[in-house]
């Protein structure tokens, strides 16, 4: 199969079977086509369809998101995960609203610049936004393009990762490239899948995995590791008239800039955090332990609530890093989805 062959034969599929429906397809720009790419990165399309609709529906371009605090920002992203690429997206905005004038550039090497745009990501905005040559190369691109030129080894290694570059680039044609590039993401995602349905495919006939029968052998497979365990208890302090208390993490790290419980790694330090925050438990209860994965280790986590009232003579202590939280009356803060969830729990 030549790269025109192969060309025509995405072409033609994605005017039968290509998906035209979803939600940043519609009024096509950069900014629609930079937020769906940072939001698809390690996240499904449905998970990602309505978190698209609600950000976008506050955030309509990037002057109203370069505007917005961080802390909305996360808000609207929370649940999603990976958050560093809100923080990004927040940074991103800034800096295309305040020094390139509201707009994208369209070229790969200055688009690469922008914090939390890769190579890939890149090529989806110059593509598909401008429809010039741009080849891309997220996950469902690598299946395909590994399977079909049968590349060895797993497309996170530097070797294969380097030959699967080489082949789509090869491949990405000079015109209608942006329906090459969503073509390509869409074959992925609907057929070239972990179970290939190769009935559907349009390039079966060059496809090196499908002639000799070993689909199942492309993508390698990534390495596996033992993922470490670690352990905290979440402080679901209560007051009254308070509400819950929250604080805020540092803006880099795991949670970065999201609000959460106050965490003790031992039981014993409860007395000496409500000291100091100028509170005394009047009850507290421990709920059962929860795990939360991140990509490289569990958190054990052991959530227990405790009445608080203030002791006398004290004034409640609440820094710029610290406030209190009503479920009832909320605000939009950015929090993970374990302390959303404990949220809900307890007011429920």
């Amino acid at each position: 199969m030549t790269t025109q062959e192969f060309q025509n034969a995405i072409l033609k599929w994605f005017c039968v079977s290509g998906r035209n429906n979803l939600p940043w397809q519609k009024n096509i720009s950069a900014y629609s086509v930079w937020v769906s790419e940072i939001m698809l990165q390690q996240t499904r399309v449905n998970t990602v369809i309505p978190y698209f609709e609600r950000f976008t529906r506050r955030f309509p371009d990037v002057r109203e998101l370069s505007n917005a605090s961080i802390d909305e920002v996360l808000h609207y992203w929370t649940g999603l995960g990976y958050y560093a690429r809100a923080r990004n997206l927040h940074r991103t905005a800034i800096i295309v609203a305040n020094q390139l004038g509201g707009c994208f550039p369209s070229d790969i090497d200055t688009l690469i610049t922008l914090p939390g745009i890769g190579r890939s990501t890149a090529g989806a905005i110059r593509s598909i936004a401008f429809k010039k040559p741009g080849a891309i190369l997220d996950g469902n691109v690598k299946r395909v393009l590994s399977r079909f030129a049968a590349i060895e080894g797993w497309p996170g290694h530097t070797r294969p990762l380097k030959n699967l570059w080489s082949i789509a680039e090869e491949l990405t044609p000079l015109r209608n490239t942006d329906s090459f590039s969503q073509a390509m993401m869409d074959l992925g995602a609907t057929v070239c899948i972990s179970q290939p349905k190769c009935n559907l495919c349009p390039i079966t006939t060059g496809c090196k995995a499908y002639l000799s029968g070993t689909q199942q052998k492309y993508p390698g497979k990534k390495p596996k590791i033992s993922l470490p365990v670690k352990t905290t208890h979440f402080l679901m302090i209560y007051n009254k008239k308070l509400g819950y208390l929250l604080r805020k993490n540092k803006s880099q790290g795991i949670w970065g800039g999201l609000w959460v419980f106050p965490q003790i790694s031992k039981i014993q330090e409860l007395d000496l955090v409500l000291q100091e925050l100028g509170l005394k438990s009047i009850e507290s209860r421990a709920f059962a332990a929860n795990r939360h994965t991140f990509s490289h280790y569990h958190l054990d986590y052991v959530p227990i609530l405790i009445h608080a009232k203030e002791l006398k003579g004290q004034t409640t202590r609440k820094t710029c890093g610290e406030r209190w939280y009503n479920p009832k009356t909320p605000v939009s803060l950015g929090m993970p989805a374990p302390v959303v969830s404990l949220l809900e729990q307890l007011n429920n």
